[in-house]
């Protein structure tokens, strides 16, 4: 029943769907589910290589019995700030996390990512991060260190000298640049093995080629960055007819 929970027969059409490499929009269809529905449900037991049918109704089981005691009495989702709808906010915070998680992030990472991105005030102390994901400070920190590493987050320090992380209007730009940038050593660890294996060998002209292929991905990138950068700068209530676009003759 569309809007409902997942049946077990239902996660069984996805595993075989999965199993057959189909994409999470045919399996939705076949189903009639949205497809933000299949996707939040694979990513979040497992991914597409290691989807079980039963392993995940179980899981979703022994969720469903720990919510129950505090739906019991009463206690949800807490008060949002500018007339949020609450429910709608933690369902958009799953599917903002699963969305994360398709694109490569460990799910206790995506978690903390989207814990930041909806927050107002964009920063949150290791310890508000834990209370909002009922999480321990160890895994916090874990998915901090690699958020750190990735330019994704800042770390600062408040006026009570506790550290916060921080998601700001430049973290994204700094994000996409130092990606960019990672291909740096590749490209030349590729070009060393065309004097290695010798010039106009197939070996060495397949390096070769991935060396200059990477070397225009990564030009490519950071000049559309640069142009577009502006873009992370636009303030609430600023139309996209406001908002310059970038010229593509002019950095």
């Amino acid at each position: 029943m569309p809007g409902g929970r997942l049946t077990l027969q239902e996660r069984q059409q996805i595993a075989l769907g999965l199993a057959d490499s189909l994409p999470y929009a045919e399996i939705a269809r076949r189903l009639d589910r949205p497809t933000s529905t299949v996707t939040r449900e694979v990513m979040r037991n497992g991914g597409p290589t290691a989807y079980r049918a039963d392993l995940a109704h179980r899981a979703t089981e022994r969720r469903a019995h720990r919510r129950g005691p505090a739906s019991s009495r009463g206690s949800g989702p807490g008060p949002q700030p500018h007339g949020r709808d609450a429910e709608a906010v933690a369902e958009y915070e799953e599917t903002l996390t699963t969305a994360l998680m398709a694109s490569g992030l460990p799910k206790m990472t995506a978690r903390v990512l989207t814990c930041l991105f909806t927050t107002d005030a964009g920063s949150l102390t290791a310890s508000q991060l834990a209370q909002r994901l009922q999480v321990s400070p160890a895994s916090i920190s874990k998915a901090i260190a690699f958020l750190e590493s990735q330019s994704l987050v800042r770390r600062e320090r408040d006026e009570r000298r506790r550290d916060r992380y921080v998601v700001d209007d430049e973290l994204f730009y700094q994000a996409t640049i130092a990606s960019a940038r990672s291909n740096d050593q590749l490209v030349e660890t590729a070009r060393r093995g065309v004097a290695v294996l010798g010039p106009r060998t197939p070996a060495a002209t397949r390096l070769e080629n991935i060396a200059r292929f990477l070397d225009f991905i990564s030009e490519s990138i950071t000049r559309a960055a640069e142009q577009a950068r502006e873009v992370l700068h636009t303030r609430p209530g600023t139309t996209s007819d406001q908002t310059a676009r970038p010229d593509p003759d002019h950095g």
